[in-house]
């Protein structure tokens, strides 16, 4: 099943046209791009696209400058049609592409960038709000994360909520964080892409994510600079 795809401006090279019989003996199908529909290599072919141009961009009309030019885009509207005919996603790009950066972004799951265990900043709805703020800065993800006694999620409380607080002048001592947290948060479940991540943090302008299993209860956190690191971002 392959395909030959023949580019020949004149639709004349001599040894283009020499290969021409094998190809056929072979039984392959053969597509060309010339700028000459009468051309031998055209007429010889399964499918002939035009890639004539009026002129050249060299000042003589000589160097093959606008056709090759004309070659290339058509080249790529092959690949793209192809690649829809197919259904080729990005995944499949990034498997094929692991080291490059596209592939690192599609590749890399929060399960492998997350902090866990201690490093999660988990505090309990009674804690106050000034031992939140201080295991906040411990941690060093710009949040707390609000749990129950099953380590279910309750909520969230960031730097920026932080700030809002401080503008109403409410008594750090005297207040728990179940009173000031965000409800309903939003949170990312380990086995997404990491690139999800980074997309739900821009979309909703967020510093800060919880990372949660099937039944909401927390099991990571990570933050934007977590996903610098890991270059995602």
């Amino acid at each position: 099943k392959d395909v030959v795809i023949i580019i020949s401006y004149s639709g004349e090279s001599d040894e283009i046209i020499t290969l021409l019989p094998s190809i056929k003996r072979l039984d392959i199908s053969v597509i060309s791009m010339t700028g000459n529909s009468s051309s031998t290599i055209a007429e010889e072919s399964d499918v002939h696209l035009d890639v004539s141009v009026d002129q050249e961009a060299c000042p003589h009309n000589l160097t093959p400058t606008s056709s090759t030019t004309v070659a290339l885009v058509m080249g790529d509207a092959i690949a793209i049609t192809l690649l829809n005919a197919r259904g080729f996603t990005p995944e499949d790009f990034a498997r094929s592409h692991p080291s490059g950066s596209l592939g690192r972004r599609l590749l890399t799951f929060v399960s492998t960038i997350m902090k866990s265990g201690n490093d999660i900043p988990i505090v309990s709805k009674e804690t106050t709000l000034i031992d939140s703020i201080l295991m906040m800065s411990q941690k060093s993800l710009g949040m707390v994360v609000i749990t129950d006694n099953n380590n279910t999620l309750l909520g969230v409380f960031t730097d920026g909520d932080l700030r809002r607080v401080l503008e109403k002048n409410i008594n750090l001592q005297n207040v728990a964080i179940k009173d000031v947290m965000i409800q309903n948060c939003k949170s990312i479940q380990p086995d997404k892409p990491a690139l999800m991540a980074l997309q739900m943090m821009e979309e909703f302008k967020l510093y800060s994510l919880p990372v949660v299993d099937t039944d909401n209860q927390v099991i990571g956190a990570l933050n934007m600079q977590t996903l610098i690191q890991a270059k995602v971002v």
